[in-house]
């Protein structure tokens, strides 16, 4: 009797294999699709702007464009990046507002991360779902799970992490807060 071959399981819904530029956050490593990539940079002096979440860390004048830059580690509830000296900004450019298929540009923001590893490449083989629980970040912040040298990397949905809606959405109730904090402190 012949055994029908089982095929591969299939990639992750939005997170083909391709090329993905790894990096190191609070130990852990993580991934974004280098189509997503611009520049990566050495990181330098930031210029903090007032009420703005925490996450926001500042802006830089990045050939005459303000580009906000995102401390990821805030973001995702941990401690603040410390700077050392292999600390990155990675410029990655986020959907438009209508999406990806939408009529206005994307929004370059640089992203604070502790050390950039490499340029990888994931086969289909390599992406598995996110789960489902056990993560300590949002579950629509995973793309999916890819293996690497017997390990799990995050592959992050960039689009989510840095949603410009939900980041105004946050940056308006920490004002709030902000606000009300200070009312009653008078």
């Amino acid at each position: 009797m012949a055994t029908a071959a089982v095929p591969a399981a299939p990639a992750a819904a939005g997170a083909p294999p391709g090329q993905y530029l790894t990096f190191m956050l609070s130990g852990e490593t993580y991934a974004v699709g280098i189509l997503h990539i611009k520049e990566i940079i050495e990181y330098g002096a930031l210029t903090e702007v007032p009420m703005m979440p925490p996450f926001i860390r500042g802006v830089i004048n990045l050939r005459g464009r303000v580009v906000p830059v995102v401390d990821l580690a805030v973001r995702f509830g941990k401690p603040a990046t410390a700077i050392a000296r292999r600390t990155s900004i990675v410029i990655v450019e986020t959907a438009g507002a209508a999406g990806e298929a939408g009529d206005e540009p994307g929004q370059d923001v640089g992203i604070l991360v502790d050390a950039v590893n490499e340029v990888a490449e994931f086969a289909a083989a390599d992406i598995e779902p996110p789960p489902a629980f056990g993560t300590n970040m949002r579950h629509d912040f995973i793309r999916a799970m890819a293996r690497r040298a017997g390990r799990f990397v995050v592959v992050l949905n960039m689009d989510r992490v840095l949603s410009v809606q939900d980041m105004t959405s946050i940056g308006q109730a920490s004002a709030f807060m902000g606000a009300a904090e200070a009312a009653q402190a008078a």
